[in-house]
């Protein structure tokens, strides 16, 4: 074999490689959350990206020009919409220029319109009440069913944009729903701990968690969503937690801990801390995962 020939085949073959690389649906996901389960639901079949960090407030995150590229070349954008990535989100889109993924194009996902969405405002809503979202409450992920609908709403738009590979993504959604289902099995006995007990949440994102788990939310250590609270609303939590008896503060690791230090050492309460999405704590690299630390971890603080 000529050197010419081994060259030749081997750019035949690169172009191959290409080809097939070419082929796969490049999708780009907000979060960590949706990214785990896009991959999960889509196989070898897509390539996945995402935006923001497990560990980073989903609400702020830096519009780096890096992102911009990555949505230039996506087939599809998946975003947990009800306006939480609004304060980056638009900057981007404007930045990619890539007509698929734009309100009305092929590849834009907005995944809470497949969601049974909670605290929707009633009447009007304005800055004095904090960063509410009008749109109801965005972390819908922390409730395992509603893991399932994202998987599902991969499912459709993978096999409407890619029909050909349309039974590889059906048989990859339902291997993700039968590991989760099995995951539910395994932590019936941390829900049946949980349910009921009283706990002390920062920030309104463990709604959808408490709807699932039965935890019973008695206070928030922010007045309103995003405020810091005030020596008067830590008055009215300390009196909660003696009122109660809850055990647990809950909070992301993004937020500063010191407040939730001094109610918990005033209290006789721990500071707890979860992460609310795939990657917020070293470990935590899947979403079932997510779910069974944040499940068992609870499970304990509050016997």
């Amino acid at each position: 074999m000529t050197l010419f020939t081994t060259i030749r085949r081997g750019a035949a073959l690169g172009a191959v490689v290409a080809t097939v690389a070419s082929a796969q649906l490049r999708v780009v996901t907000s979060t960590t959350d949706l990214y785990d389960i896009a991959k999960a639901v889509g196989g070898d079949k897509v390539v996945a990206a995402h935006i923001g960090e497990g560990y980073q407030d989903p609400h702020f995150i830096e519009a780096k020009p890096s992102f911009v590229l990555q949505l230039q070349r996506a087939d599809v954008w998946a975003f947990v919409g009800l306006d939480l990535e609004i304060g980056w989100m638009p900057l981007l889109l404007d930045g990619a220029r890539n007509p698929k993924i734009t309100l009305g194009g092929s590849g834009y996902l907005d995944v809470s319109r497949a969601m049974p969405v909670i605290d929707i405002p009633r009447g009007a809503v304005d800055r004095s009440q904090g960063d509410v979202h009008p749109l109801g409450n965005p972390h819908y992920w922390l409730d395992p069913e509603n893991g399932r609908r994202i998987a599902r709403l991969f499912l459709s738009k993978y096999s409407e944009l890619d029909p050909k590979n349309a039974t590889a993504y059906a048989a990859n959604e339902k291997a993700f729903e039968e590991r989760l289902g099995a995951a539910e099995k395994a932590w019936q006995a941390d829900l049946a701990t949980i349910k009921g007990k009283p706990v002390v949440a920062w920030h309104t994102s463990w709604r959808y968690f408490a709807e699932y788990t039965g935890m019973n939310i008695v206070a928030y250590m922010e007045p309103k969503p995003v405020v810091p609270p005030s020596p008067s609303h830590l008055v009215t939590v300390i009196g909660a937690i003696r009122r109660t008896g809850a055990k647990v503060i809950v909070m992301e690791p993004f937020y500063d801990k010191k407040v939730a230090d001094f109610v918990a050492k005033e209290t006789g309460a721990t500071v707890l801390i979860l992460p609310s999405s795939v990657g917020g704590v070293k470990g935590v690299d899947d979403y079932i995962a997510l779910m069974r630390s944040d499940i068992a971890q609870l499970a304990a603080a509050v016997k």
